[in-house]
């Protein structure tokens, strides 16, 4: 793991522990998933392009799906 695979993988678990508070706290699933999966993500993608693309694709994700 690089220096920068670290930071980004701590700004998404930020992020999704953001949206895990904010869609439990609502009683929504999909932000909650997605911050769960935010959360989860950085530890199986190792690409930093990848990483930042699978990332800004969650959360997305909450803002397309009506809930």
């Amino acid at each position: 793991m690089t220096s920068s695979s670290l930071l980004w993988g701590l700004c998404f678990g930020m992020i999704g522990f953001g949206f895990f508070l904010y869609g439990r706290r609502s009683q929504s699933i999909v932000p909650l998933a997605c911050g769960v999966a935010l959360m989860i993500f950085p530890y199986f993608i190792s690409s930093i392009p990848w990483m930042i693309g699978v990332g800004v694709a969650l959360m997305v994700i909450p803002f397309l799906i009506s809930y």
